[in-house]
């Protein structure tokens, strides 16, 4: 595998749109690399690096939810009015 991959591999490696993997770059979720001529190009042409993939993947893998607090006992001598 190279080391960079193109907008098209990231589409076909996650099965997503182009639209999808540069908002993803336009948010900064995924770093890229603009090898276009021109720095201020209409259309860019970007590179990912494999350890941005990397940094990418591993920031959006899931984690388990935090432990659930057990709720508070109302107090015996309470009288609700309103229920």
């Amino acid at each position: 595998m190279s080391s960079t991959l193109s907008v098209r591999d990231v589409c076909e490696r996650y099965g997503v749109s182009e639209h999808t993997v540069l908002g993803w770059i336009g948010s900064g979720e995924l770093r890229a690399v603009n090898v276009g001529r021109t720095p201020g190009a209409k259309k860019p042409r970007w590179r990912i690096p494999q350890t941005a993939l990397d940094a990418f993947e591993l920031a959006r893998t899931a984690t388990p939810p935090p432990p659930r607090r057990p709720r508070r006992k109302r107090p015996a001598d309470v009288i609700e009015f309103y229920k």
